[in-house]
């Protein structure tokens, strides 16, 4: 376990201010080590210690997972399988097989339910807990999150990392700090000076980009951003200025959600250069339509409306979207939607520096909800 070194800066209580509201609680961010990859092989003994992918392993497949023997070459989600076994030669391409994934996902959600019914769940391997009442009386989140780990491991054969502070965010950032198989926690009074030490790619929705134009600012770690007035981030970076601003101080008011309705099912990704052709664009496409579709079966899915989204080069952003008056009937039908999307663009004015799919009003959906509460795959 390691804790992050206090600061003392950015995290006190004004007297007036109700602690909740400040978002200082127990959370805990459990994240599964590698969690396709590791099913495989844990399920498959001749794949342990081996750099194994699941995905499709020809023509225009995607990586869905890597684990970490094949992290080790630069394998990465996302990335094309052409690619990967350029970087790996000796790399071993598994088909997904969700049903184990979801059976593994049941068990570990019954082990959060063990210490508390506040679970919020982001994925099949991901969820954020509140443990600020625990349901075993406890008290201490960080022995909570040492006893989920544990359990998991002897129920499973599966590790999980963990992050465990005072807001969602800083857990986040945690549960990251030491994988696999590890904890970090970060206790109040020590967000602003645990943040100020990472570099700005460890912040969520900061992607290549984004780092770069931050580069050129000046601008390479936490402490950077945090000596950035609000107005100068609102100037360079726009709506997101205001979340650099919080994050940068180790900011996050945002509660748990356990009773969260998913939206919508999708991703995006951004690109390291800017593409404009229609062919490089069609195959991006593709791809994405094969990890989103995966997303889509792991989550048991159903919706009725496909929607496109483009970045150009000038930041400006468009959505196409489709509707059927019934679900989407399978992987072929919501590929045909998204390509008709795509073609009726074309040419397109400008290269995308990023795209994105999703699939919305999903079954049991409330449509009139805020679009940010869509759970979406972002792929980087």
């Amino acid at each position: 376990m390691t804790a992050a070194a206090p600061s003392g800066e950015g995290d006190s209580a004004r007297p007036d201010e109700p602690v909740s509201e400040l978002g200082l609680r127990k959370i805990i961010h459990v994240d599964m080590d590698a969690f396709f990859a590791s099913v495989e092989q844990r399920d498959n003994p001749e794949l342990r210690g081996k750099p194994v992918a699941v995905g499709g392993a020809g023509g225009r497949g995607v990586v869905a997972a890597a684990s970490y023997e094949a992290r080790k070459f630069g394998v990465r989600s996302a990335m094309p399988s052409v690619t990967a076994r350029r970087l790996c030669p000796e790399l071993v391409f598994v088909r997904a097989r969700f049903d184990a994934y979801k059976e593994a996902s049941r068990q570990i959600r019954r082990v959060f339910e063990h210490y508390t019914p506040v679970i919020e769940p982001l994925s099949l391997d991901e969820a954020y807990l509140d443990v600020t009442e625990d349901r075993l009386g406890i008290g201490s989140a960080t022995r909570i999150a040492e006893l989920i780990r544990q359990e998991i491991r002897a129920k499973t054969r599966l590790t999980a990392s963990a992050g465990v502070s005072y807001n969602k965010f800083l857990a986040k950032l945690a549960s990251d700090q030491n994988k696999p198989d590890g904890l970090c926690v970060i206790r109040p009074g020590e967000g602003a000076g645990f943040v100020a030490g990472l570099p700005v790619r460890r912040f969520h929705g900061v992607g290549p980009r984004a780092e770069a134009k931050m580069q050129a600012l000046g601008i390479a770690t936490g402490a950077d951003l945090a000596a950035r007035d609000i107005a100068f981030l609102r100037q360079h970076f726009g709506s997101m200025g205001d979340y650099l601003f919080r994050a940068a101080r180790g900011i996050d008011l945002r509660p748990v959600r356990a009773h969260r309705i998913r939206k919508s099912v999708g991703g995006e990704r951004t690109f390291s250069e800017d593409i404009g052709s229609g062919a490089a664009l069609r195959e991006t496409l593709e791809n994405i339509v094969d990890i989103v579709w995966e997303r889509i079966e792991a989550a048991e899915a159903r919706g009725r409306t496909v929607t496109l989204k483009l970045k150009f080069t000038d930041f400006r952003i468009i959505t196409r979207a489709t509707s059927l008056d019934r679900h989407v009937s399978g992987k072929a039908e919501f590929a045909s939607l998204a390509r008709g999307l795509l073609e009726a663009e074309l040419p397109l004015p400008k290269p995308i520096r990023l795209m994105g799919l999703t699939l919305s009003a999903l079954e049991g959906a409330e449509e009139d909800k805020p679009a940010e509460d869509a759970a979406q795959l972002r792929l980087l």
